[in-house]
């Protein structure tokens, strides 16, 4: 579904991301992990469309992706690592204005704006602003907001970054949710729990590098867990 092979992206003489490659199935959820700086961000970034590389090329079903009207743009979701909403609006007001940008509109919108808070668990709380949500609540709208048009390729950015437990699950199961009904889905994340829970491949950058990528049984086949497997891998300093 979604493929990048050997993508390369600097920001004057820092190698954000070197040489990095990876493949997405369908019905498969792919965990990209890494430590703070080691380029994942940047990789979501290219792989969505926003940031161009310098190299490497992206393609979605064998088609390369192209510029803001490439039809390939619409199998794609982003959910930021950023709160992507209008704080005085409400969650519907929210969808609403992201369902636009995606040309959703009439009953096709009103379809996917209440199928999209049900998932999240927002449909009660549909009418109330944004800036009375608790940090829980704000990513799960944000989430939705990445979903409302129906993607086949999710891609999530630490979506679960200062979130209460409650929140935290909740979002798990929307991703399981989501993956059972086919979806490719990407998911960035310092929790290796998290991780180990959702992922069927795992991903490990460090410094802009691809230096591992497995299932979570194959990285730790020879024992200890994957958060010292990470730990080894990446090095225990800062």
């Amino acid at each position: 579904m979604l493929e990048a092979v050997n993508l390369r992206k600097s920001f004057g003489t820092l190698v954000a991301v070197d040489d990095v490659s990876l493949r997405l199935e369908n019905g498969e959820t792919l965990g990209l992990l890494g430590p703070n700086g080691a380029g994942k961000t940047t990789t979501v970034s290219i792989l969505c469309g926003l940031t161009t590389p310098d190299r490497g090329a992206v393609s979605i079903d064998g088609r390369p992706l192209g510029g803001d009207t490439s039809p390939g743009k619409r199998k794609i979701g982003l959910v930021p690592q950023d709160l992507a909403l209008y704080e005085e609006l409400s969650a519907r007001d929210n969808l609403q204005f992201f369902g636009a940008l995606y040309g959703l509109a009439g009953a096709e919108l009103e379809a996917a704006l209440a199928s999209t808070l049900e998932l999240v668990g927002l449909a009660d709380r549909a009418k109330d602003r944004v800036n009375g949500f608790s940090g829980g609540m704000k990513r799960r709208l944000n989430q939705a907001a990445g979903l409302l048009h129906n993607p086949e390729i999710p891609l999530l950015d630490e979506p679960t970054v200062g979130v209460d437990p409650q929140s935290r699950n909740a979002i798990f199961d929307n991703l399981e949710q989501l993956k059972s009904r086919g979806k490719a889905l990407l998911y960035t994340t310092h929790y290796m729990e998290e991780a180990q829970r959702l992922a069927d491949r795992i991903v490990i950058i460090d410094h802009g590098k691809v230096i591992a990528s497995d299932t979570v049984a194959g990285l730790t086949h020879a024992g200890g867990t994957l958060e010292s497997v990470f730990l080894t891998l990446t090095g225990r300093s800062l």
